[in-house]
């Protein structure tokens, strides 16, 4: 378990690396990729949290900074007026677009450690792992 631990904490550091070099911390750029894969449409920061990799006690303020940036917008429901929705700017989509590269290249430089057959047997555990984990909460 603690080499698990440590190879996860390892490749998570070379994408946190890549996040700060364009301002941004591991989350924010986990946000920016929840809100591209529903863009145009947005999501209410309930919907946001259950799709974190890493949910943040403080999803709000990660938001605000994101909104501080011009990089998230942030609208009412025209079904409902209660309900907020974060939707992903044409700056947000930019800034993703230039370091989509950056994760790319931890991408292979990952894939050039572990072999097809070996990443097969990984993803098996790692689902084995969290089989029983309510991914929703």
């Amino acid at each position: 378990m603690l080499n698990l631990f440590v190879a996860s904490a390892h490749v998570r550091r070379r994408v946190e690396q890549a996040c700060h070099e364009h301002g941004l911390q591991f989350n924010h750029h986990n946000v920016l990729r929840i809100l591209r894969g529903v863009h145009p449409e947005g999501h209410p920061r309930c919907d946001i949290i259950e799709r974190m990799l890493d949910p943040s006690p403080d999803v709000t303020r990660l938001i605000d900074k994101l909104v501080d940036r011009n990089l998230v917008r942030r609208s009412r429901s025209p079904e409902d007026r209660r309900v907020t929705l974060h939707t992903i700017t044409e700056e947000g989509l930019a800034l993703l677009q230039d370091l989509d590269p950056k994760i790319r290249a931890v991408q292979q430089w990952f894939d050039e450690r572990v072999s097809d057959r070996d990443l097969q047997h990984l993803s098996r555990i790692c689902e084995g792992i969290y089989a029983d984990y309510d991914l929703t909460r």
